[in-house]
């Protein structure tokens, strides 16, 4: 099993000094009264987003989306059969500003993948269902989606990815309710 980064002390000495240390080893020099835990943390995790993200929007242009086009797709497929939401669902689901999503349905309709229908509970307003191609673009785009997240945390261990997905709940159980009350 591959030793993990996550697994090395800082103090190691064998992994080569990161973008986010050599910023925070300037801020030391000009600001030595400073913590720079916090900033080292987030600036890290805005970092690994950052490169995450690169690789996740390569592998969903390989299928004609993008991470938004993947994400509507991906819901509507994870939400079951008939596959079918109101766009409220959808809005509330994806987190996204409604001319976001509005943008998005029209580009995923126009492709084909995606139809509006009729709410049979409310004749003012539409439902988005995955059409058929919809449906198996998402299921070829999700596996190999899978499989990408899996190549780019390959270098953790086990251990790691458990430790970290942990840690990572924990910030994002601290965050997220701040967010709901702002």
């Amino acid at each position: 099993m591959p030793k993990s980064h996550l697994a090395q002390s800082p103090d190691a000495g064998a992994a080569p000094q990161d973008a986010v240390e050599r910023i925070l080893d300037q801020w030391r020099q000009e600001r030595p009264d400073l913590d720079l835990r916090a900033m080292g943390l987030i600036g890290r995790l805005k970092r690994c987003s950052e490169l995450m993200q690169r690789r996740l929007d390569s592998c969903f242009a390989e299928f004609g989306l993008n991470g938004g086009e993947f994400d509507v797709l991906a819901t509507l497929r994870r939400s079951g059969e008939p596959y079918c939401l109101a766009p409220t669902a959808l809005f509330n689901s994806l987190m996204v500003a409604s001319g976001t999503m509005t943008n998005r349905l029209q580009r995923l309709e126009a492709a084909g993948w995606v139809q509006r229908l009729p709410n049979p509970a409310d004749a003012r307003s539409m439902l988005v269902q995955l059409s058929p191609a919809g449906f198996a673009l998402i299921e070829r785009a999700l596996s190999a989606h899978v499989a990408n997240e899996t190549r780019i945390l390959a270098a953790l261990t086990p251990r790691d990815m458990d430790g970290l997905d942990a840690r990572l709940a924990a910030l994002l159980a601290v965050l997220e309710p701040s967010e709901t009350q702002a």
